[in-house]
């Protein structure tokens, strides 16, 4: 039975969309991670609802564990490079961009590559919404526009997570109106031949996290669900160098 066919006879739990930081407020990204390690642990407990937190971040560049050294920025330009604990490779956050860390327990029937085509999904519609048409690239985590008039193949949403004792950490980033020359200076998630860019670059006009983040919310509410849903079709597959996903799954055994 296909994924979005499959549905749990219990009802989905809450959800709690907390906002961590925008604007002046934007969140380090280690007190950040902090953060998400704390809400984590709730949630393993079972002390806490599934939760998203959502934020932006000082600029900061992350590198996942398939980072190659030549992907890394040889001038950041004043921003953190920080090596974190999720699967893939590196990428940026910064200003101007909505990151969201979906802190939630996975039911039985919904599994890890289930979820991240969730979370997808909530994102190709949050830009629908907005005028932007997006899809999956099998192969490829994220959310992508095809190549046309005005550029080639580009990606405007990331995703990256990690799986322990069957709740998410880390999550996603959508770029909103972000200085987009900040992903000149690396190779975006290690791939050299699309490009990356914005909704504001997209619809030529200012898009916030503000304008941005009610309806992410509302596709997050609607996915996480674990309701069945219909999957919007993808673009033709291309493959991500190298294999593994940005995805890291521990066992109990290897849980931290």
């Amino acid at each position: 039975m296909d994924a979005t066919q499959q549905t749990s006879g219990t009802p989905a739990a809450p959800l709690d969309v907390q906002v961590a930081g925008l604007g002046a407020d934007a969140v380090d990204y280690l007190a950040a991670w902090d953060l998400q390690r704390e809400v984590h642990a709730g949630v393993v407990a079972g002390e806490r609802p599934g939760t998203v937190l959502v934020l932006e971040h000082p600029p900061v560049y992350t590198a996942g564990k398939r980072t190659d050294d030549h992907e890394r920025p040889a001038d950041p330009g004043g921003a953190q490079v920080i090596d974190v604990d999720r699967g893939g490779k590196i990428t940026f956050h910064g200003p101007g961009q909505l990151v969201g860390y979906p802190i939630v327990r996975l039911p039985d029937h919904v599994k890890v590559v289930d979820y991240v085509r969730r979370v997808e999904e909530a994102l190709i519609h949050t830009c629908t919404d907005l005028g932007v048409t997006t899809a999956r690239v099998p192969g490829r985590s994220g959310v992508w526009l095809q190549a046309d008039d005005r550029g080639p193949e580009r990606k405007i949403a990331a995703i990256g997570i990690r799986v322990s004792r069957g709740v998410t950490m880390h999550g996603f980033a959508i770029n909103c109106d972000v200085d987009m020359s900040w992903y000149d200076r690396f190779v975006p998630c290690g791939i050299a031949d699309a490009g990356v860019t914005s909704l504001s670059r997209e619809l030529d006009r200012d898009v916030t996290v503000h304008d941005v983040l009610p309806l992410v919310e509302r596709h997050l509410r609607t996915y996480l669900a674990w309701t069945p849903y219909d999957a919007t079709p993808d673009y033709e597959p291309r493959p991500e160098p190298g294999r593994a996903p940005r995805i890291e799954i521990l066992t109990p055994a290897s849980s931290a």
